[in-house]
């Protein structure tokens, strides 16, 4: 919207008009055909391809899910933790994937946590071999974090995990549509990511990679009649799932979302991905020296991670500074003690003015 400049991303991204189009032929569909059933199946079918395309990935690898958690947990099952075996995961994963993590454990003591003040004093990769051991099967790194937005090194901790035999999943939610994402690049079994924030879609539906040739040690636990080899067979008194990643799937996708996330992915593919990552390199870059010269205090990135998409401004109240803001048309995104303003291809430095002026008001103020 013209109106209004927009700096959450890394929560929802700015509608565009590829998905109000979509969504406007999904509605059509529906009134003119009542159940448009072939055409919702060829509409899947599209996003797989798109996702696939996103990734460097082949269809067969891309399971469409209807959330990241739903992602995360099909991998944790996928996994066998008999014996002691355990998961080594960030403390400052998303509840999407952390949480899950921790649940799926089976006893006491199965998740070790990657805690922030240990990366801060040994670095990322260091605390995470701190805790990389012959007993760990698994390891969870997030790609960029919720909180500040910070690329972490993802190829550097998999090194460790590969030394000891685990598999690797990677949360890509919270860099996917800016940051260049090649799965032929990141040394991962298993990589997930929602279709809204910098993917500009809408919730209810995920995307998870799972590498060919990487089996499973247990079938899927969460499953449903689009987990199955052919679908529309309609034989409940069978289980049999298929070699693809489609074995993650479940039951029928949020449709709308579907459409959405076409939408988005083919309005992401207008722009290279390497220059769309470059302009919001250089956004952040100019939005956090302009803030720190105001005075403002950022949340930095721990040794051995980078910076990302987006600034997190430090903040006693940042739900009340979201709130000023949101007064003059600026949409950011507030999380615990940080204030995340988050940039995409569309924003530009005039954003950073307004934002800039609005919080000077603010503190003016306060």
């Amino acid at each position: 919207m013209v109106d209004t400049t927009h700096l959450a991303s890394c929560s929802q991204g700015a509608i565009s008009a590829g998905v109000t189009t979509a969504l406007a032929e999904m509605a059509y569909a529906l009134r003119d055909q009542g159940a448009p059933w072939g055409d919702w199946m060829v509409e899947v079918e599209r996003l797989r391809t798109a996702v696939a395309g996103f990734l460097n990935a082949s269809t067969s690898e891309v399971a469409l899910v209807p959330s990241a958690s739903h992602g995360a947990f099909q991998v944790a099952n996928a996994v066998d933790f008999a014996g002691g075996g355990v998961i080594v995961s960030m403390a400052a994963e998303f509840p999407s994937v952390g949480q899950v993590l921790h649940a799926r454990r089976p006893g006491p003591g199965e998740v070790r946590w990657v805690g922030q003040e240990a990366m801060r004093t040994l670095g990322v990769v260091e605390a995470y071999r701190a805790q990389i051991d012959d007993s760990t099967r698994l390891v969870s790194v997030p790609l960029a974090l919720y909180t500040n937005g910070s690329l972490q090194p993802v190829n550097e901790i998999a090194k460790h995990a590969r030394a000891v035999g685990a598999r690797v999943l990677v949360d890509a939610y919270q860099a996917a549509g800016v940051v260049p994402i090649d799965v032929a690049e990141i040394d991962c079994d298993y990589l997930v990511f929602g279709t809204l924030k910098y993917m500009l879609g809408l919730a209810g539906i995920a995307a998870l990679f799972a590498r060919s040739g990487v089996t499973d040690q247990h079938p899927p636990r969460m499953t449903g009649w689009f987990g199955r080899p052919n679908p529309f067979d309609f034989d409940p008194t069978g289980l049999d799932f298929p070699e693809e990643a489609r074995r993650f799937e479940s039951g029928t996708l949020a449709i709308p979302s579907v459409y959405a996330a076409r939408a988005g992915i083919e309005t992401l593919n207008q722009v290279d991905p390497a220059t769309r990552w470059e302009h919001v390199e250089n956004l952040v870059a100019e939005a956090g020296a302009r803030l720190t010269v105001a005075g403002e205090t950022l949340s930095p990135s721990a040794p051995g991670a980078r910076p990302g998409p987006q600034v997190a401004v430090a903040d006693t109240d940042p739900d009340t500074l979201a709130a000023f803001l949101a007064t003059r048309r600026i949409v950011t995104a507030p999380r615990g003690s940080n204030l995340r303003v988050a940039f995409h291809y569309y924003n530009t430095s005039d954003d950073i003015d307004r934002l800039c002026a609005a919080i000077k008001d603010y503190r003016r103020q306060s």
